[in-house]
């Protein structure tokens, strides 16, 4: 993949998800770019992630739960070096006290001992970890996104692990999580001729919940399929400048629902998206180490 193909617009698994829940929450995303800022939520399942990240830098006898708490106030510290702002997401503690900081990381810490009692990360060689996977279907659908963690046997077997800061959902949320793993899979299936042997899914909330899945090649084409259809829906919106919006639940937590119409709002003219045509260069599509799935 050459370096013009590797800068346009791709279809990531969150944009694809936002395009199946509201395509014009996929506008303001991915072509308005309109900042969000992340929830306490969000922002703590980042954090955790980092740890977890890192933990893998050590080595084995020494990945325990002390040196993951050690390393949540150093995450914290760099990231409000990058973005000071930040600090200010952080909520008063419900009881009360003015620690809110503190009173915050504790409740990381808590996710990261629920994480413990899940795993043992002594026992656990990553093949890799925030691995870039970039593939074009052959129908010319771009691919691109980063998955947490990536376990290969000594057969070459693979195991997709990807860390959510809630809980575990219900049937439909499950359904929501696995199209994101799919993504990945079907992903490593281009990029690596082999089918993941296993999707895991680690929820850090509520006492913490491992779901797995074993993907087959059929349901990875028949996936793949679904997101053909979602890129040439994209492609066609982007055509007519007709991002439509989708009522739901979740527009009560939208960061952009004062610009909907749905909600006699008024979104900004559509700027078009040269770069969907490749007509212009843009800077590559997603970045590691996003907001975790709360």
């Amino acid at each position: 993949m050459n370096e013009d193909e590797r800068r346009r617009p791709a279809l990531s698994p969150s944009r694809a998800a936002d395009f199946k829940q509201c395509p014009l929450l996929y506008r303001f995303r991915a072509v308005d770019r309109l900042p969000e800022a992340p929830s306490p939520a969000a922002l703590r399942g980042t954090v955790v992630h980092a740890v977890l990240e890192r933990l893998f830098d050590l080595p084995a006898a020494e990945r325990v739960p002390a040196a993951a708490r050690s390393l949540l106030p150093r995450v914290w510290a760099e990231l409000l070096t990058e973005a000071p702002e930040l600090a200010a997401v952080i909520p008063e503690p419900a009881e009360g006290g003015t620690d809110r900081i503190g009173a915050w990381l504790t409740s990381a810490e808590e996710l990261l001992e629920t994480y413990f009692a899940l795993e043992d990360p002594r026992a656990v060689e990553p093949g890799e970890r925030e691995l870039l996977v970039e593939t074009v279907l052959p129908s010319g659908v771009p691919l691109r996104g980063y998955l947490d963690r990536l376990d290969v046997d000594g057969d070459g077997g693979l195991r997709i692990v990807d860390y959510k800061s809630g809980a575990a959902p219900r049937e439909s949320g499950e359904s929501r999580a696995l199209f994101q793993m799919k993504f990945y899979a079907l992903a490593l299936l281009r990029l690596r001729g082999r089918v993941p042997a296993q999707l895991r899914l680690v929820y850090l909330g509520r006492g913490g919940e491992q779901l797995s899945y074993r993907p087959d090649a059929e349901e990875l084409q028949r996936y793949g399929r679904i997101l053909e259809a979602i890129w040439a829906a994209i492609v066609e919106a982007d055509r007519t400048g007709e991002f439509r919006p989708s009522r739901s639940a979740a527009c009560e937590w939208c960061a952009h629902k004062a610009l909907c119409p749905a909600w006699e709002g008024t979104p900004p003219p559509y700027p078009g998206w040269p770069e969907l045509r490749g007509e212009a260069p843009t800077a590559p599509f997603g970045t590691p180490g996003g907001m975790m799935g709360s």
